[in-house]
């Protein structure tokens, strides 16, 4: 059953079957004071070489009004699969838009490429406000 303050979501019980360009938000409960979500499934490419990079992404804020929901920070990393970018912009790249768009009080995205020519990389982006 939707509410108000759901009528936002637009990802959440459809069938969507694209990456999307922005993250989607729902109010946050009282007395939450730390979300975090992790996945080792963020692909991308390296804008060099165009080989394909495996990445792990840990994404921590504290939110002020609103929480990301998951199913549309599935599909927004979705889409860097096809992009050329280097690891460290990925991770800067991830914590702006949870910046603009969730508004929480700080954000913090580390992200681990898996090694390729025997060197891991390991990137930290974090934002406040």
């Amino acid at each position: 059953m939707a509410t108000d303050s759901h009528d936002n979501l637009t990802v959440l019980g459809s069938t969507i079957r694209h990456a999307i360009d922005h993250v989607e938000i729902f109010p946050a409960p009282a007395h939450v004071t730390l979300v975090r979500f992790t996945t080792d499934e963020v692909t991308s490419i390296c804008p060099v070489t165009s080989q394909p990079d495996l990445s792990h992404v840990t994404i921590e804020f504290k939110p002020d009004q609103y929480c990301i929901e998951s199913k549309s920070l599935k599909l927004y990393l979705w889409r860097f699969r096809d992009m050329a970018v280097f690891a460290e912009a990925l991770a800067a790249e991830i914590a702006n838009e949870v910046m603009v768009t969730v508004k929480p009080m700080w954000v913090k995205v580390e992200l681990t490429q898996r090694p390729r020519g025997g060197i891991e990389v390991h990137a930290v982006a974090e934002r406040n406000r």
